[in-house]
């Protein structure tokens, strides 16, 4: 059996659609209608039946997707394995939130350029659903997105999906605004939920943590960026939840929240198989041995190496 056939198989069940898997693979559609004939001959039995005008997998083609996925990941695995000797080089795209791209990436890729020039990093900014959906779909070899311990969105597995750090969160307020030195209490969060909040413009996430904390929270604003949050607090049009490695910021107060155990967990994110890469393995651990640690050195680059 064929993996390109059973790759094939794979996008249809992903996508819903062979128009949309011709657009994802370079295939044509009779091509990849004849790689799904192939298969059915192989398995003998129908994967596939067309309802109106689609196709879509019969229940026996889903299950066999299910198989294909792991035994893809497993060939994936394998070749990585292999791999794991040579240099890290050519072209790895990485997808990241902006406060990861900013504080992590960047100063690693300055540093991998001078220890690493085979190795070139491609970087775009992308909030945690974008990156899942570019990562399924070829366009990025490595991710680092974001979730939080109240709206769990990633579960480490110990591969594909690496938990890379936690941070507590804090409350940002106007200074021109009353607020305690501290939030100890559920309560004490509570007491803003008349003040207007400010979101995530591109998830739900945000949202759906401050109205799990404070219920009756009204969300007025939403920005896609730290620092746009900041710039709203600041001009006195609402607060919001930050991460305690937020940068200090001019007309705002950071008010710490021992009391509530909330954080913004960080995850690095591959294909199933491929987290052994030479490239991924290398930035992946760089990232890892970064993050948190405002201010002290990175590791060195040939400090780091694929295990």
């Amino acid at each position: 059996m064929e993996t390109r056939l059973l790759r094939t198989l794979v996008e249809l069940n992903r996508r819903g659609t062979m128009r949309a898997v011709a657009a994802a693979t370079g295939y044509g559609t009779s091509a990849i209608s004849q790689q799904l004939a192939v298969l059915e001959r192989e398995m003998g039995t129908a994967l596939t039946e067309r309802t109106g005008r689609t196709v879509r997998l019969t229940w026996a083609g889903r299950r066999l997707a299910e198989h294909a996925e792991r035994i893809l990941a497993a060939e994936a695995e394998a070749r990585a394995a292999l791999d794991t000797g040579s240099e890290p080089s050519g072209v790895l795209k990485i997808a990241a939130f902006a406060t990861a791209i900013s504080v992590d990436i960047l100063p690693i890729a300055r540093r991998l350029a001078v220890s690493h020039p085979r190795l070139s990093l491609e970087v775009q900014e992308r909030e945690p659903a974008e990156v899942v959906r570019l990562l399924a779909d070829g366009e990025v070899d490595l991710g680092f997105g974001y979730d939080y311990s109240l709206v769990q969105r990633f579960h480490d597995d110990g591969g594909a999906v690496r938990l890379m750090c936690t941070t507590p969160l804090m409350l940002a307020v106007p200074a021109s605004m009353p607020a305690p030195g501290r939030i100890a209490s559920p309560d004490d969060l509570r007491a803003f939920a008349d003040a207007p909040w400010v979101v995530n413009s591109r998830g739900e996430d945000d949202g759906e943590l401050v109205r799990r904390m404070v219920a009756t929270a009204k969300v007025a604003h939403r920005a896609d960026s730290l620092g746009l949050v900041l710039d709203i607090v600041a001009a006195d049009f609402g607060v919001a939840l930050v991460p305690v490695s937020a940068p200090p910021r001019d007309g705002v107060v950071y008010v710490p929240m021992p009391g509530l155990d909330v954080h913004r967990r960080m995850f690095a994110l591959t294909r199933p198989g491929e987290q052994g890469r030479p490239a991924i393995a290398l930035v992946s651990e760089l990232v890892s041995a970064h993050v948190g640690v405002v201010g002290s050195p990175l590791p060195t680059p040939d400090e780091v190496r694929p295990s």
